[in-house]
This record gives C-alpha cells, structure tokens and sequence, in this order.
C-alpha cells in the first residue's frame, strides 16, 4: 500500500471511533394509477356573479353613451345661442346707426320745420346764477325764420327718410291731445304741501 492509502485507513483510528454509516433503503415504487374524474361534483361558476357583471358593463356602456349625447346636445345648444347672440349684435348695431341718424341736428331741424316750428335768429339767454337776460327778447316769426341753419351741412343718410307730419304726433305727456274735461282743483288756504310729519 502506499503511503497516502496507509494514511487514510488511519484516520478513523485517530480520531477515536468510526461513525455508523447510515443504510439506504430503496424506495418502494407505487403502483401508478389512472386518472379518474372525482365522485364529488365539482362547484359550477354561479349566473348571479355573470349577470351582475354584464349589468354592471351594460351601466357603464349606457351612462356614458348618455353623457355623450348629453354634452353633444349642450353644444348644439352653445352653437345656437351664439348665432343668436351674433344676430342680436347685428340688429342692435343696426338700430343703434338708425337712431344716430334720426338724431341728427339736420334731420331734427327738418322734421321741426315739418311740424310748424321756427327758428328765432336773435336768441335771448337767461343767466342763472344772477337771472339776469342776455340779449333782446323778440318773437319768432316765420317770416324772418330762416328755412335751414347755414351751419347745418344736408345729411345723405336722412334724405331718404320722409319728416315726421304733425298729424299723429302724440302730445308729450302722452295725452289724446285733448283738454282735460274736469277744471282745475282750487286752491284753499295757499298752495298745497306735503305733509312731512
């Protein structure tokens, strides 16, 4: 034997006594079976889960199917009221050049005339601070009145607009025009005042 194999049969005797060797069983082969379906019955998935589950989907389906249509019908809204709204613009920009034109001094000048007014070309004025009156108080008369201020350029626009005639003219306080059939309340002990107490 060789040195190393001497020394290796040693080794047990040095280190004291030799440990038992564990003996390997064979493992016993189990017969092999087929594979049989189960006796107990197996739990079917239940219809309460699926049809919870599809109501659940048709909801959401439906919900934002009516959100669409809700938001679509909104801005059809939008839409319509911002034609209207651009319409309205028009007209009022319209109607507001239409008044600008029917106030003009030529145009009211004019209509004046139609109605029977003149025009004083000696004006008088009246001071308020002093109520003292600042030029010659002379009547007017249609004689001496001239016919158009000469200050006054024809306005293009008005031309085509005929004056207002005297004939359906409303009086100012939006009278018929006609004198009041009941005489005036006389007065009794100077002129009435409120009560303030």
């Amino acid at each position: 034997m060789s040195g190393a194999t001497a020394a290796l049969d040693l080794a047990p005797e040095r280190l004291g006594r030799a440990r038992p060797q564990p003996t390997r069983v064979a493992p016993e082969r189990r017969p092999l079976r087929a594979v049989v379906p189960s006796a107990r019955p197996t739990l079917r998935p239940r219809p309460m889960y699926a049809v919870v589950v599809v109501g659940a989907v048709v909801a959401i389906v439906a919900g934002q199917l009516l959100l669409s249509v809700g938001l679509s019908q909104g801005a059809y809204q939008i839409q319509q009221l911002e034609g209207q709204q651009v319409e309205l613009g028009r007209t009022s920009a319209a109607l507001a050049e239409d008044l600008d034109r029917l106030a003009s001094p030529q145009y009211l000048a004019v209509n004046a005339q139609a109605l029977g007014m003149v025009g004083n070309s000696l004006p008088t004025y009246l001071r308020l601070s002093d109520g003292a009156v600042l030029g010659t108080p002379t009547p007017a008369s249609a004689a001496k009145s001239p016919i158009f201020n000469a200050a006054l350029v024809p306005n293009a626009q008005t031309a085509t607009i005929p004056p207002v005639s005297g004939q359906n003219v409303p009086a100012a306080d939006g009278a018929s025009g006609q004198e009041a059939t009941t005489p005036p309340v006389p007065l009794q002990d100077g002129l009435p005042s409120p009560t303030t107490r």
